[in-house]
């Protein structure tokens, strides 16, 4: 059976996590559109949800700028691209229902200073993140993208936070989960094409091999329809990033998370990467300006501003290992 192991300090072991989000209070319409979270144990911090973002800035480095393949410089535009479901808070909507904001525009911000370069966000649906960076309409996907065996087939990353997923469930349900058997017979929501998918898939089948009943997958249009469901008991559980759920559950108070896991499987700690089309020539370029904003602070800041500081990671990589195939 597989289990969670205890987390490690280092970014090549397996964890479970009591949550690398944890926030404290629910957003208050009267204090400027803010949301208080805990950036770090017992340090609490308050997040900005207005469309007037101040964004933490850094300065462009010539040489990382240089190694930008030279169509992008000639542009002088870098074409990122993002997830349109509102994903609080990786990618989601500000307190105008418009302007994107969250900690993955944020670093994209922070990539395209580096490179002196004019960010210029997409965002579509998930599925077309991976046909626009195939057709090279985007340069680039920062959209809480895993490394997988199986995406590096098609695409290079560069690595920038650490990958957990997390299991949600009604408030009060009683409900743990730390491996198959736990999930075994449960009716469970997830998101298509995506990695918690993937390991959703083979607890499954796990638990079918054991002789355990197999898992019921759900999937729903948008996280609004999934936690309608939720609240009516029409699933018992919903598998997705652990940040977005830790959010959700702390303002809403109706649900909580049940159990943690790390994106890349049991063996591995899962990571999340910039992700270009394979050959373009970005990778390196990105990776270059990710550990750049490592070095001088700003990406500790922007963690911080967004309360994922206990998703850093202390080096950006080009294509880590990943979740591994199936079978594999």
């Amino acid at each position: 059976m597989t289990t969670l192991v205890p987390r490690r300090t280092t970014t090549a072991a397996a964890l479970g996590i009591a949550g690398a989000l944890v926030l404290a209070a629910c957003a208050n319409p009267t204090d400027g559109g803010t949301t208080e979270v805990a950036a770090t144990p017992g340090s609490k911090t308050k997040i900005n949800i207005s469309p007037d973002q101040n964004r933490v800035t850094t300065g462009k480095v010539d040489s990382i700028a240089a190694e930008v393949p030279e169509r992008i410089r000639r542009r002088g535009t870098l074409e990122l691209v993002a997830s349109s479901g509102s994903a609080a808070p990786l990618t989601f909507y500000a307190s105008d229902n418009r302007t994107v904001i969250g900690v993955e525009p944020d670093i994209a911000h922070l990539v395209a200073d580096v490179l002196g370069l004019k960010p210029h966000l997409n965002t579509v649906s998930w599925e077309n993140i991976f046909i626009g960076l195939d057709s090279a309409k985007y340069d680039a996907g920062l959209s809480n993208i895993t490394v997988t065996e199986e995406r590096k087939e098609k695409y290079d990353f560069a690595t920038y936070r650490e990958d957990n997923l997390a299991f949600e469930a009604r408030k009060g349900s009683g409900l743990k989960v730390t491996g198959p058997k736990d999930v075994a017979g449960k009716t469970v929501a997830v998101g298509s094409g995506t990695n918690q998918e993937k390991l959703l898939v083979e607890w499954s089948a796990e638990n079918k091999k054991a002789g355990r009943k197999p898992v019921d997958i759900k999937y729903y249009q948008s996280d609004s329809d999934t936690y309608l469901a939720l609240q009516s008991g029409r699933i018992d559980l919903y598998l997705g990033p652990n940040p977005t759920a830790a959010y959700h559950a702390a303002t809403t108070g109706r649900t909580e998370v049940v159990g943690t896991y790390s994106g890349a499987g049991a063996r591995l700690q899962g990571l999340i990467a910039a992700t270009t089309k394979k050959g373009s020539g970005l990778a390196e370029p990105l990776a270059d300006a990710l550990n750049h904003i490592i070095d001088n602070g700003t990406y500790a800041k922007v963690l911080k501003r967004w309360g994922l500081s206990g998703e850093a990671v202390t080096k950006s990589e080009i294509n880590p290992p990943g979740l591994p195939k199936t079978g594999s």
